[in-house]
């Protein structure tokens, strides 16, 4: 993942060299703290804020891709197929004899 272009896609391209100079890759988003990201120069709580919560979501991103390729290791022989099938029963009392008086 390119940081720079992470950064432009948030609207925070003002950090991008910040980011460089410190040598901040993809490998290190998912340390960096608010304390480090007032380091970096990210001097607005609003901007720090917005930092924390993409980067949190790029850790919730690797556990999607990583579930979808599980199920696609598992996928069924075009000869055998399974499917869900759900069943209802409702039987309600005196229903018999409601059935009865409207023959």
């Amino acid at each position: 993942m390119d940081v720079a272009e992470w950064l432009r896609k948030l609207g925070l391209e003002q950090y991008e060299p910040a980011f460089r100079a410190n040598k901040i890759g993809a490998d290190l988003l998912p340390s960096l703290t608010a304390e480090d990201l007032k380091d970096l120069g990210v001097k607005l709580v609003g901007d720090r804020r917005r930092l924390s919560a993409a980067i949190a979501a790029l850790q919730s991103v690797p556990a999607v891709e990583a579930a979808a390729e599980d199920a696609n290791r598992f996928v069924a022989r075009p000869e055998a197929e399974r499917r869900q099938v759900t069943v209802m029963f409702c039987d309600l009392v005196g229903s018999t004899a409601l059935a009865a008086c409207r023959s």
